[in-house]
């Protein structure tokens, strides 16, 4: 702390709410400064910024509790935060909430190999676990493209997936056990390390809860063997629905790869030009198929799905020969977003899924939408388990720019729900699909949702105004209430 910020300490007086979470704390670990609060109003989506209270940076469970218990005696709400990596708003702080910082909390706590699980605290790095599980033999399978800055609480609340998570499961799968820290500062164990731990599965309920349902400050995440061997393919093809309809015949034969990633040709060259991968950029789309198992299966699967792939119209198929040629394939499909920036200064990744066999059919549909609102848009998804990401790049600086990227949005999203599909795979609803919930869920659907939440947070005070559509009580009781000014700073 530098003498200035001392001097300012001391001579304005200290509002109710930071002086206690200081107490609980240190002053150095609750910031009200304005530069850390505008860093904590976003996250990496395109919804604006909200607003944030004191920041603090908790770096173990009892400190952790020690905020909520704060948080109740002064009834603020109260939002956690991990890498900021989120890209529906889920983060964004509304009404001048505390605002929880897991990113201090970054300990790699035990590998046990009896249980076949890791203990880990919820801001440990998605990929900084898998490389120090590496050399035992295990990684981490769900690998959102995000996961050399994602964090495991953050992967825990939005139930994140990744190119892998075709044959391997989301986030949920891989989740034996988490400890929670409740908005009223109880702390709970949600499932277990036995094969079938007793009652209720609390720990899928939280999984995927947002943020809504408390704090997660240990997870037992379990381990994945790495593969004896891995075979990597790319396909080349002259048109997008080609692509689409091989990932459907590869599944439909029986074949279950560790990922099918479809990229268009506007992504591709973006890519090449970015990394210089050695994807074609004259195809109109390419296919990275991945086969993880023992040597003899994955070369069979490998000769299958090239056969496939040619019977659909595939124009070239090229195997990776190398490691280095592998992870170079990968390095492309994982900064793809990154290399938008080359083309336009902004971007909004949507995140629906539908049914594989409509994949081709509405990759149509957001083409057509996209022209018919004069927004680019580029392709590159899971295709495996038909999740669709849409990238429309835009420049926010133009007028009116931003209103049709929004408009384009939720025309995709409406065409993927009528044919089928749902509303997230893997980025949540937060902010951004809050909206469209009674589009797909009943009024019925949605109160039981709300009891859920409120049998863990009966006050709704653990990040307020997300998911829940207005009409249902948490929405209402704290997307408008926000916290005096004079009460934290």
């Amino acid at each position: 702390m530098g003498l200035l910020d001392r001097l300012t300490r001391r001579a304005a007086p200290v509002a109710p709410l930071v002086a206690d979470l200081r107490a609980a704390l240190s002053d150095d670990r609750v910031r009200v400064d304005g530069a850390e609060r505008a860093l904590m109003a976003k996250d990496a989506s395109v919804f604006g910024g909200g607003v944030a209270g004191p920041t603090c940076f908790p770096t173990s469970t009892e400190e952790v509790q020690a905020i909520m218990r704060v948080a109740a005696r002064h009834d603020a709400a109260v939002v956690p935060r991990g890498a900021g990596t989120g890209l529906a708003g889920g983060a964004i702080p509304l009404g001048a909430p505390i605002v929880v910082s897991t990113g201090k909390m970054n300990r790699i706590l035990e590998v046990d190999e009896a249980n076949g699980v890791v203990w880990v605290e919820p801001g440990v790095i998605n990929l900084d676990l898998s490389r120090h599980l590496r050399p035992l033999g295990y990684h981490f399978a769900p690998d959102p493209s995000s996961q050399a800055v994602c964090t495991l609480g953050g992967n825990v609340a939005n139930n994140s997936g990744g190119p892998h998570c075709l044959a391997y499961g989301v986030t949920d799968a891989h989740v034996a056990a988490v400890e929670v820290v409740l908005a009223d500062g109880e702390v709970v164990m949600l499932g277990g390390l036995e094969a079938e731990p007793a009652g209720y599965d609390l720990r899928g309920a939280f999984v995927g809860g947002e943020g809504t349902l408390g704090i997660a400050t240990r997870i037992a995440v379990r381990l994945t063997r790495n593969p004896p061997a891995v075979r990597t393919l790319l396909l080349s093809f002259a048109a997008v629905r080609d692509a689409a309809e091989t990932v459907s015949a590869i599944i439909a034969a029986g074949i279950v790869p560790a990922a099918l990633e479809v990229m268009d040709q506007r992504i591709t060259v973006a890519v090449e030009n970015f990394v210089s991968a050695g994807y074609p950029v004259d195809a109109a789309a390419v296919l990275l198929a991945e086969i993880e198992g023992l040597d003899d299966g994955v070369d069979i699967d490998a000769a299958r799905i090239e056969e496939i792939g040619r019977a659909n119209g595939a124009t070239d198929v090229r195997r990776a020969g190398s490691d280095h040629e592998r992870e170079l394939l990968w390095k492309g499909r994982k900064t793809a977003f990154g290399a938008i920036a080359q083309l336009a200064p902004d971007y909004y990744l949507h995140d629906t899924v539908v049914p594989r066999s409509a994949l081709a059919d509405v990759l149509e549909q957001v083409y057509e939408i996209a022209d018919r609102h004069g927004v680019v848009v580029m392709n590159v998804f899971h295709a495996g388990d038909g999740n669709l990401h849409p990238l429309l790049l835009f420049d926010a600086r133009e007028d009116g720019t931003l209103e049709r990227v929004h408009a384009a949005g939720a025309e995709i999203l409406r065409a993927s729900l009528a044919a089928g599909g749902v509303l997230s795979g893997e980025h949540g609803v937060g902010v951004e699909k809050q909206r469209f919930m009674d589009e797909l869920f009943t009024d019925a659907d949605l109160d039981h949702q709300n009891r859920l939440r409120r049998a863990f947070d009966p006050a709704c005070r653990a990040n307020p105004g997300k998911v829940l559509p207005m009409g249902h009580s948490c929405a209402d009781i704290q997307a408008l209430r926000s916290v005096p000014t004079e009460v934290w700073g």
